[in-house]
């Protein structure tokens, strides 16, 4: 080859290419940023719109439809989902993997502006925002002082805190949680009001026109301009009371006549609780896309410099931090890459017995590896876990084309040649089968790095990483490898003395070494005599693998240690704050009982868990190395412990890893709630059954207690009263309304608030004695004021306290976790009982979650796996110049399926995208040892040797190269087989795949290529007997 001659007539040339190589590696490395997972999240834009006192109902109708009817005509949609709540709604849009999110906000922002006039004036202005807020918050951070209260501790961290978090990059979202806001009450009178003959609707005015300051122009004197600015500010909060509202009897009405001004704070709505201690915090959810390392060091720099310039007895500190479990397994992945490698140089050392040949074959693993961080740095990519396991698993693929050539050229040494035409003749033999397995390598990855669907966006860094490794290690193998094996000559005698212990242990591996070719040459020579068994023997191994599949579990993706869980709690619809929190405070002590478990953080109401009846729990464990139970371990204690607790219901599951939600999912759409009240129902019922599904729980939660006012319209409109003035008279009085804001002498703005007290709102009986502003007037000219029990009934009731819509259809989520079972099993015992139930004509079941995603991955997979088995004989084809050659190395392929299901099963391992993509990994892997194989062979014949003892020749000399790349990739995978670092069990599956397959498909490849490669030529001849070449 003439880079091959290139590199050795030009040594300076071929080092300083090589150092080139290195320093770019190395530049690219420090500017590769780190990550858990390549960015796999589809592009989302989330509208909140709030609508204050609505019910769910009316919230779906007047603003949740609208919105999703003009979202959906957005050009890139793939989903439409919302959730309807008390007084809020959120919708969220899902896009194409391939659409613009910044491009996709801006579409659904005109949309939004389209439909926005016709809300009703209540609705507040749509917040759009590329987060969602449903997402685990990934840092968060507490504020304690001994000296200040909540409400100026709340303020500090609004006003300062919160706002320099939100400009960190990557930040979609900052949350106070547990705050409680400076606000001004303005506390309603009722009998004052009665008697004076003052609406609310009036004081709201009143309010809002008072308190402002109002440009009225400027005045010039030729020399200057003087601005005219009338003052109306109130100053104080007391001076509200002084406002007149009205006029009755020729005398001012004040409003410190008919309502109390309280400089006071907001009613709690949100709660956190570290340890079971309340707390002030600020949760950070990133923005789609970002990165969380990145954001989470970007959040520490801030908060790094809040504390200069925070009070002295003001402390922020961060309570958690995903960050810490993405960073630790990203640095185990990196330990297991650099351990990986030391066992494979290690077992070249064994074969090779000489640390000359070790150095020339070992430069090429760091030479590529850190050349491959070139490549990643160019394409854009980040340190994740995928692209180092890739590197990971690579590890024994760099050095396979270097041992080849190599042993190679050694041989051609011992042949009696010299150093330079050793080198040069020796990569010439070997370079087409050499070329042969890294181009089918390739050809495997690139379909693996181009599949659909979120499987193929996991997987594309992981592809192309592959694939320029090994492509800079088949370029180093042709370069370096020979130019060090023409100018660094062995020594004749190799390792040590005989009499001495490494001298005996070389003796020994000597021994080993020709048993295992006396053994296999005369294997191999009864398989060319028994080739009907031989075949049958594949055949039986192909097949018979397949009854092992039902032994193997299925999920879509293990589930990671990263030394952290989550656990949700529900208390029952209706419940106050308060309630919720001490059951979490009782939570959070039962989990302080477990050694492994550090600390545990709450919140009530907030980010994902809506309602004052829901809370969640972020539990942090100890180092992964100082416990004895896994977090997956932990898991059903932990729940058995909690579900003591009376008046909860929880769920438990992990705080990291892929996929959103829980692993086993039923959606029921339709359109009728009472209807799909009663199927979401039928299917837990059929869930309960099935055992391993645990945690099972309904988006349709208990029906919330409702207060309805029904409205005599006849008599309210002899009264002067419509529906809608009674609304919005009302609507003050019970939910409060903000009637605009007071500026304190700090220059920050806090709400004025206008409501009834506490305690007249407490029960129904308080509103019968309300009585509203008519629009007729008593004699004296003063409004009307009309008792509301005179034109309403009270009707207590119940309604629903959540709408879930999806894709324009009414849906209820039904969700469940699995425990001692793997989740693919479970969704086919879930998808059999659901085809028991029956269904009415408009509502259908989709199954969700974890086990949707791993049918398409199951899809995508087997696209990949077709392409990559056509293209690898395309290439084989191509290099060996037949048709039918290729036949016999890719009989190799289905050999090594037997391996992979008998690992899995072994180890306790799943199919899951891991093992599948190892499986496909194989593909190019297996066919390396047949290519050897047959490539010799081929020589042979072509020397005038007989075919049979081309064959038995091709086995003898091959056997040391191909147990030596096996061997070297099995070592090089072994690290990662074992699965000891943080987050191992994750990767682990994969390098089980790969190490069964390649264990089974060597020994059975060895035996069952020569054999089908002798009936294929057969063939051949005969074929060319009766019509000519066919090749």
């Amino acid at each position: 080859m003439w880079i091959t001659r290139v590199s050795i007539n030009n040594p300076v040339f071929a080092t300083m290419m090589m150092t080139a190589l290195l320093v770019l590696g190395l530049f690219s490395y420090q500017r590769l940023n780190v990550d858990q997972f390549p960015d796999v999240s589809f592009p989302i834009v989330v509208i909140q719109p709030e609508y204050p006192g609505a019910s769910p109902e009316t919230v779906e109708s007047d603003v949740t439809r609208k919105i999703e009817e003009a979202v959906n005509t957005v050009s890139g949609i793939k989903a439409v989902s919302s959730r309807s709540f008390e007084g809020s709604s959120r919708v969220i849009a899902e896009f194409d993997l391939t659409a613009d999110a910044a491009v996709a906000a801006q579409d659904v922002r005109d949309k939004i502006a389209l439909v926005r006039p016709g809300f009703r004036r209540e609705v507040k202005e749509p917040k759009i925002s590329r987060f969602n807020p449903d997402d685990a918050p990934i840092i968060s951070l507490a504020l304690d002082s001994g000296t200040r209260d909540l409400r100026e501790l709340t303020t500090l961290a609004d006003r300062t805190v919160r706002k320099r978090l939100e400009t960190v990059r990557g930040v979609g979202q900052a949350t106070l949680v547990g705050g409680i806001m400076r606000e001004i009450k303005i506390y309603l009178q009722p009998d004052r009001m009665r008697a004076l003959g003052v609406g609310v609707d009036k004081i709201l005015e009143t309010i809002t026109r008072e308190n402002q300051e109002l440009p009225a122009g400027s005045i010039s004197t030729g020399r200057e301009d003087t601005m005219v600015q009338v003052r109306g500010r109130i100053v104080e909060p007391h001076q509200f009371g002084s406002l007149i509202v009205a006029q009755r009897g020729g005398a001012p009405v004040r409003l410190d006549q008919v309502a109390s001004v309280e400089d006071g704070r907001q009613e709690m709505t949100t709660a956190a609780l570290v340890d079971g201690k309340p707390a002030l915090s600020i949760d950070i959810v990133k923005v789609r896309g970002a990165n969380t390392i990145l954001v989470a060091d970007g959040v520490r720099a801030a908060a790094a410099e809040l504390r200069d310039i925070l009070p002295p007895d003001v402390k922020l500190s961060v309570v958690r931090d995903s960050s810490t479990g993405i960073r630790n397994s990203v640095a185990d992945v990196k330990a297991t890459l650099i351990e990986g490698a030391a066992l494979t140089i290690a077992i070249v050392f064994v074969f090779f017995n000489s640390w000359r040949s070790t150095v020339i074959t070992g430069l090429t693993l760091p030479i590529a590896l850190i050349g491959t961080f070139l490549a990643m740095y160019a394409f854009g990519y980040t340190l994740n876990t995928m692209t180092l396991m890739a590197l990971s698993l690579s590890v024994g693929l760099l050095i396979d084309d270097a041992i080849v050539v190599r042993e190679n050229i050694v041989r051609h040494l011992r042949m009696g040649k010299d150093h330079h035409r050793a080198a040069l003749e020796g990569t010439q033999e070997i370079g087409l089968a050499v070329l042969a397995t890294t181009f089918t390598i390739v050809a495997v990855f690139l379909p693996v790095a181009f599949m659909g669907g979120i499987i193929g966006r996991f997987f594309f860094q992981f592809g192309i990483t592959v694939s320029a490794a090994v492509l800079l290690s088949l370029f180093v193998s042709f370069t370096l490898d020979p130019m060090l094996s023409s100018v660094w000559p062995d020594p004749a005698a190799y390792g040590g003395k005989r009499g001495s212990v490494w001298g005996r242990l070389l003796a020994g591996r000597d021994a080993l070494l020709e048993g295992i070719h006396a053994v296999y040459g005369t294997l191999l020579r009864w398989a060319m005599r028994h080739r009907l068994a031989i075949l049958a023997l594949a055949f039986a191994a192909f097949f018979g693998s397949f009854a092992l599949v039902p032994l193997i579990g299925s999920e879509f993706a293990p589930q990671p240690d990263l030394g952290e869980a989550q656990v949700t709690i529900k208390t029952h619809v209706g419940s106050s704050i308060e309630y919720t929190r001490a059951k979490v405070q009782q939570a959070q002590a039962a989990l302080s009982e477990f050694p492994e478990v550090e600390y545990s953080y709450a919140t009530v109401n907030s980010g994902g868990a809506i309602g004052k009846n829901s809370a969640t729990l972020y539990v942090r464990l100890t180092d992964h190395k100082q416990r004895s139970r896994s977090q997956k371990q932990l898991q059903d204690p932990i729940r058995e412990r909690l579900s003591r607790i009376g008046g909860i219901e929880i769920s438990v599951g992990a705080g990291g890893g892929l996929g959103g939600g829980k692993p086993i999912q039923v959606s029921i759409q339709g359109a009728d709630i009472a209807q799909l009240e009663q199927l979401s129902q039928a299917v837990m019922a059929a869930m309960r059954k099935i055992p391993g599904l645990v945690d099972i729980d309904s988006s349709l939660e208990a029906a919330k207690p409702t207060l309805a006012v029904n409205i005599n319209r006849e008599l309210a409109s002899d009264l002067g009263l419509g529906v809608a003035q009674i609304a919005d008279a009302l609507r003050p009085l019970v939910a409060g309304e903000i009637a605009g804001s007071w500026k304190a002498p700090d220059g920050e703005n806090y709400d004025v608030t206008v409501r009834l007290p506490r305690e007249a709102r407490a029960r129904a009986a308080n509103l019968d004695g309300l009585y509203l502003t008519s629009t007729l007037a008593d004699a004296d000219g003063s409004p009307r004021m009309v008792s509301l029990r005179q034109i309403a009934e009270f009707v207590p009731t119940l309604g629903v306290s959540q709408i879930n819509r999806k894709d324009l259809h009414r849906e209820v989520l039904i969700g469940a976790n699995p425990s001692g079972r793997p989740p693919g099993d479970l969704g086919r015992e879930l998808g059999i009982a659901l085809k028991e139930i029956e269904v009415p004509a408009g509502y259908r079941f989709v199954i969700g979650g974890a086990n949707k995603d791993l049918q398409e991955t199951m899809g995508y997979a087997s696209i990949a796996l077709a392409l990559a088995v056509i293209f690898i004989y395309l290439i084989l084809a191509s290099q060996f110049g037949s048709f039918l050659q290729p036949v016999a190395i890719m009989a190799s392929l289905p050999l090594s399926l037997i391996g992979v299901f008998l690992a899995l099963l072994v180890t306790g391992s799943t199919l899951n995208i891991f093992s599948i993509i190892g499986f496909i990994m194989l593909m190019g892997l297996v066919t390396k040892n047949a290519i050897l194989l047959v490539d010799f062979i081929n020589q042979a014949v072509k020397a005038g040797k007989d075919r049979h003892e081309a064959i038995i020749e091709s086995g003898n000399v091959r056997l040391r190269p191909i147990l030596m790349t096996t061997m070297a990739m099995i070592f090089g995978m072994l690290p990662l087989a074992l699965g000891l670092g943080e987050g191992g069990e994750q990767r682990s599956p994969m390098a089980h795949a790969v190490i069964g397959g390649l264990v089974t498909s060597t020994l059975l490849t060895l035996l069952v290529v020569p054999v089908i490669y002798s009936y294929l030529d057969d063939l051949s001849a005969w074929a060319k007997r009766k019509w000519g070449d066919i090749e």
